[in-house]
């Protein structure tokens, strides 16, 4: 077993992390700050987002306008003092990364420019062309190479964090080029190790989402928030789900049904194509039940069309990256012809349950972007409201944790709870022999989340999912892994991901099942109003050996009463 101490500890190297590492590591340059993550930082997800990063840059633009936006789009369940906070702070990222060279697009006067995305008020979606993420994370990663005291822990595997006494006391993780098991300790974690997306099977997520962050801290007692919330985007590429950025529409893309007609007039006639991220989804998927789709060309999946044909003019320049995906793996020319979507599972608004603070009920445990629920998105996110949570959010933990570490020593060692979790991977996981396939039961899984917990839910479906996730869990328990090797064993590293993803799935359904009622992402066909009278509350998942228990807290509000929502 190898012990690493490191004063603070990031786990995740995506965008939250990189900013939470170079945050701390610049609040006091005598910390020493590990980031610990099972990729390459540059391979992390968070290099695929693509359109935009709301601030409010414009002086015609307002801090209340953007709470408001992000408060309606969240369908009432954000807490609103957290909004009203957070919109603050995001400003001061955008000009810092401008410093630091993330290449913002520019107005013909040198201004950084914004563009309108779903469910704004104005257009403050700062963005880099359509690679918004991918030059963000270049910044980050280019600057957190500066700093001395910032150590890279590439391609760690976690696999459980322990808490005594109320206190972070060790994280354990599987060294993947080695073999070695791995111990961690420190003074303070930054929780950032994404979101929960590849649950589902039609998803924009890369395959290394898969929610080990939240499942590691719901292991070690810390309360989960408002899983049952999914946000699925309207246009994933057919068959692939690759993303197509809510830009092309912000920008003046068209949605046609399988008829080659415009259809949003009928679901958001004031916002049309760019209604929120929910509004849209669900109308996509009324067209296709109604017999409206288009199918046949791309596989078994029934579309929608995505028409940037009136724009080819701005496509090289706005929207590069999506243009050369829909001709590279679809073999479309976006300039003369159709893409086909089909919403996809994009977002986690649930997570570690913890404030705008990035603190959460244990001491020296902290948690920063969609590892996180604060809760800023409440039951839909707003487009453009994440790559900003990440980076303010994620520069708050880093000054947090630095600041608890200078004031904290490294807890000892409870050596028990890690010799249980090593003989729980070496001597039980990896030697299950019972027939059992880790990459059926994972596909079955998704399958299931496709199907039952997906856009339209109901009892039955809801029901459904629950009885196949317990059946998966107990065909986990009977897994066969092949590879019996130490280094690389990607065969292991898949096992332990599929059971963090069953104690989500079930989570998730779990919450889904208990909010009988219609909220943002969260849609019963089978209680089809929001219901704010006994559901304008978060749901708390904690963890039992049983299951999931789960208990309710309140909603802050402060200037805005809940209201209709629409488009």
């Amino acid at each position: 077993m190898e012990k690493i101490k490191e004063d603070v500890i990031i786990l995740g190297g995506g965008m939250a992390g990189l900013r939470a590492a170079v945050a701390a590591a610049e609040y006091n340059k005598n910390l020493s700050v590990g980031v610990v993550s099972k990729l390459y930082p540059l391979r992390s997800h968070s290099v695929s987002a693509e359109g935009g990063t709301s601030a409010v840059l414009n002086p015609k633009d307002s801090f209340d306008l953007h709470a408001y936006d992000t408060i309606k789009g969240s369908d009432y369940l954000a807490d609103q003092d957290a909004v009203e906070e957070f919109v603050r702070l995001v400003p001061e990222q955008i000009y810092t990364t401008d410093h630091w060279g993330c290449p913002w697009s520019r107005n013909p006067d040198g201004t950084i420019s914004q563009r309108d995305f779903g469910a704004l008020s104005f257009p403050r979606a700062t963005f880099a062309a359509d690679k918004t993420g991918f030059h963000v994370m270049q910044t980050l990663f280019s600057r957190a190479l500066k700093y001395d005291n910032i150590r890279f822990y590439n391609e760690y595997f976690a696999t459980s964090m322990f808490i005594e006494n109320g206190r972070f006391n060790s994280l354990t993780t599987i060294n993947l080029r080695t073999g070695d098991f791995t111990v961690f300790q420190g003074k303070a974690i930054v929780f950032a190790a994404g979101g929960a997306g590849r649950l589902y099977q039609f998803s924009t997520y890369a395959h290394s989402v898969s929610g080990d962050g939240d499942a590691i801290a719901y292991r070690a007692g810390i309360p989960l928030k408002d899983m049952e919330f999914i946000q699925f985007h309207p246009t994933g590429l057919v068959p692939s789900g690759i993303l197509i950025t809510e830009g092309a529409r912000a920008d003046g893309g068209y949605l046609l049904n399988g008829e080659k007609k415009r259809f949003m007039q009928a679901y958001a006639p004031n916002k049309l194509e760019k209604a929120s991220r929910d509004v849209v989804s669900r109308a996509i998927m009324w067209e296709i039940e109604a017999g409206r789709g288009a199918k046949g060309e791309y596989g078994d999946m029934e579309y929608v069309y995505l028409d940037l044909r009136h724009m080819a003019d701005v496509l090289d320049e706005r929207l590069p990256m999506i243009t050369e995906i829909a001709k590279k793996f679809n073999g479309i020319d976006a300039h003369t012809e159709l893409i086909p979507v089909h919403p996809a599972t994009h977002y986690t608004m649930g997570g570690i349950d913890s404030n705008v603070k990035t603190t959460t009920d244990y001491s020296g445990i902290f948690a920063a972007g969609e590892n996180a629920c604060v809760s800023i998105h409440g039951a839909n996110r707003l487009g453009s409201n994440s790559t900003n949570e990440c980076l303010a959010l994620g520069n708050v933990a880093g000054v947090s944790a630095a600041k608890y570490a200078m004031e904290h020593d490294i807890p000892d060692l409870v050596v028990s709870n890690v010799d249980a979790e090593e003989k729980r991977i070496w001597d039980d996981l990896l030697k299950r022999n019972g027939g059992e396939n880790v990459a059926k039961i994972r596909e079955d899984l998704r399958n299931n989340m496709d199907k039952n917990v997906g856009i339209f839910r109901d009892a039955n479906g809801l029901n459904t999912a629950l009885k196949n996730i317990k059946s998966y869990k107990e065909r986990y328990e009977k897994i066969s892994i092949q590879d019996k090797s130490s280094t690389f064993n990607m065969e292991l590293e898949w096992a332990l991901e599929v059971g963090f993803m069953l104690d989500l799935a079930e989570i998730i359904t779990v919450g889904a099942i208990m909010r009988t009622e219609s909220r943002g992402a969260h849609y019963r066909k089978d209680y089809p109003n929001r219901d704010d009278e006994n559901f304008l509350k978060h749901t708390i998942a904690t963890y039992t050996k049983d299951g999931p228990k789960i208990t309710y807290k309140p909603v802050v509000i402060t200037k805005w009463q809940p209201t209709v929502r629409t488009y």
